[in-house]
């Protein structure tokens, strides 16, 4: 399904910095690698919107080159980004995040 926009809620924005803040204080340059990064796998969803498993409601699309998953709805042709999550929490503490997004 090909969407013609992408939105990304504001929650996504904190989500995104979160990661860019934890990779760098691992090594510097880091963080901005992981939010170019991200933000490509998010802009490939104008293409591969709706081809991914859905969890917790929602699409899951596992970024390429940090262990996270971003999280979408499709409303019309539209996908909306509801969060981007690290995959190496506690499932439970994703499942607790995801509940307060929805």
């Amino acid at each position: 399904m090909k969407v013609s926009d992408v939105v990304i809620l504001k929650e996504v924005a904190d989500d995104l910095n979160d990661g860019k803040a934890f990779y760098d204080q691992r090594e510097s340059g880091v963080g901005d690698y992981f939010w170019d990064s991200l933000l490509a796998d998010i802009e490939s969803l104008v293409i591969y919107a709706g081809i991914h498993y859905r969890e917790h409601g929602l699409y899951r699309m596992f970024a390429k080159r940090f262990p996270y998953a971003i999280y979408y709805e499709i409303v019309d042709d539209i996908a909306y980004v509801v969060a981007v999550l690290p995959m190496r929490r506690n499932p439970a503490w994703i499942k607790r995040r995801m509940k307060e997004r929805n």
